[in-house]
Order: structure tokens, then C-alpha cells, then sequence
């Protein structure tokens, strides 16, 4: 299995950077996986809820740990979510075009999370499925 198939093979994931506008990429992403099936958990620590599933400040809050995490953040704000998802043991980070850190990338790699942060969209790949 590829890195990608690895991601999409997980049970459980969480969105940094999902939002309640329905235009943004956040939301975009958690729709998708959410109308793929999966079981995906947001995460935004300025909203209570997005598309009527409770959001969650940061992985720590979460109910479970999450196997793999979708990143739409600015970088800095990336660095700060790779290491919360180090220390909570997340498995797979696919870091969407434009969150892509090269710090955050290294430590995750370190910590032996599967990467992904080449340029790939989940949007684009959901969508072919």
C-alpha cells in the first residue's frame, strides 16, 4: 500500500482547519470524507459546531485519537497541529496544498507518522473514487 492508500484506509479521522463556510476548503474536505463514510471528527478551535457535528479546539479533546488527520491551516498554525498529533499518536497527516511546512513535515516523518505533503488534494482523489 501506498502512503495515500495507507491514509484512506484508516477508521477514524480529524480535520484541522474545518469551517462552518461551506465555500472554504476546510469544509469542503470534512464533507467529503464525511459522504465517503468515514467516521471524521472537526477541528476548530473558534466554532462549537460545523455541519452539525460538534467541533473540537484541538486533538487532545477529541473522544478518541484519530488514525489519520487532514490539514487546511495556514503553516504556522500546521507546526502547532503536527505536534499535538505527534504527542496523541496519530498514525497517517496529509497536509492539503497550501499547509504544507517543511518543519512540521520532518518531525512527523521522525515520529514515523506517514506523510503526505507533496502537493495532493483529498478533494481531487475523493472524487475519483
Amino acid at each position: 500500500m501506498n502512503h495515500i492508500e495507507r491514509f484512506l484506509a484508516s477508521n477514524t479521522y480529524a480535520v484541522a482547519g474545518a469551517s462552518t463556510r461551506r465555500e472554504k476548503y476546510g469544509n469542503k474536505v470534512f464533507r467529503a470524507l464525511l459522504a465517503s463514510g468515514r467516521e471524521v471528527f472537526p477541528l476548530n478551535p473558534a466554532q462549537d459546531e460545523i455541519e452539525g457535528h460538534r467541533a473540537f479546539a484541538t486533538i487532545a479533546d477529541l473522544p478518541v485519537v484519530p488514525d489519520a488527520l487532514s490539514i487546511i491551516t495556514p503553516p504556522v498554525v500546521t507546526r502547532k497541529v503536527v505536534a499535538d498529533a505527534i504527542t496523541a499518536g496519530v498514525k497517517h497527516i496529509w497536509m492539503q496544498p497550501g499547509a504544507e511546512d517543511e518543519q512540521a513535515s520532518k518531525a512527523a516523518r521522525d515520529a514515523g507518522i506517514n506523510v503526505i505533503d507533496d502537493g495532493s488534494c483529498i478533494l481531487v482523489l475523493l472524487a475519483r473514487m
